[in-house]
């Protein structure tokens, strides 16, 4: 497995409001978190970073307890999104200034040939597999429900001026409902996680392009390339390689 990760503050913003962790070790469980923060006076960094350590604790304190069946794992990582939003909810309330604030959170764990998948937001997750990329993860916006209803187009969508408006995000309300399902993880797959600065800077066919034609520093090619395009938010791009 070969793992390439990076983030970027972008050309307009002053603080880099998008957090990830992978795991330092191959005796680590191999966990991969993205997260985009947003709201408040360095609210969103807040909120990432609060929201990925939650996160990341829950599942490395209960992994070795959990039954390793489809329906268990699903639930550890659905539990660590809920606890995970409870700690940025309860710390908003401390703060006038953080009021409000919350983050997108994309999670996958990976064991043995799959990956347990938790979302919330319009960050996303995409699987490139037999020359095929194919987004995992439905954005949790305004947008996407107009597609969905059929009252804007895929390419109207990519332009609508509340684009950024997003129907869930964690650390917002008391109660999340992420989506949590699993997909198979097989040799020679690929990974995207990725916050909507990329997404938004960079069409789905490029993105492809560059994930197969590019192995060393990939995601600091994506980066410069969504910089090149206008940067006008964070950045971050987490490649899994299932060499």
């Amino acid at each position: 497995m070969y793992i390439q990760a990076k983030t970027d503050i972008g050309k307009a913003r002053e603080i880099n409001e998008d957090y990830f962790y992978v795991p330092e070790s191959k005796e680590q469980l191999k966990l991969f978190i993205v997260a985009d923060g947003m709201g408040g006076y360095n609210g969103g960094e807040i909120a990432s970073k609060l929201a990925i350590n939650a996160t990341k604790n829950y599942i490395n304190t209960n992994f070795t307890n959990t039954p390793k069946d489809r329906d268990s794992m699903q639930n550890l990582i659905k539990s660590a999104m809920q606890y995970a939003n409870m700690v940025v909810y309860e710390k908003s309330k401390e703060n006038e200034e953080l009021k409000g604030m919350g983050t997108t959170l994309e999670i996958c764990l990976i064991y043995e040939n799959k990956v347990f998948i938790g979302h919330i937001g319009d960050s996303r997750i995409y699987r490139i597999r037999k020359h095929i990329m194919r987004k995992l993860t439905t954005d949790h916006s305004y947008v996407e429900s107009l597609v969905k209803d059929g009252k804007i187009t895929r390419e109207e969508a990519k332009y609508h001026p509340k684009k950024n408006m997003l129907m869930k995000a964690l650390g917002c309300t008391e109660y999340i409902e992420p989506d949590v399902f699993v997909r198979g993880f097989l040799k020679d797959d690929i990974i995207l996680m990725n916050t909507d600065g990329l997404t938004n800077m960079i069409e789905e066919k490029e993105i492809y392009n560059i994930l197969i034609n590019n192995k060393i520093n990939v995601a600091e090619v994506l980066i410069n390339r969504a910089n090149d395009l206008g940067g006008y938010d964070n950045i971050t791009a987490l490649i899994i390689y299932n060499d």
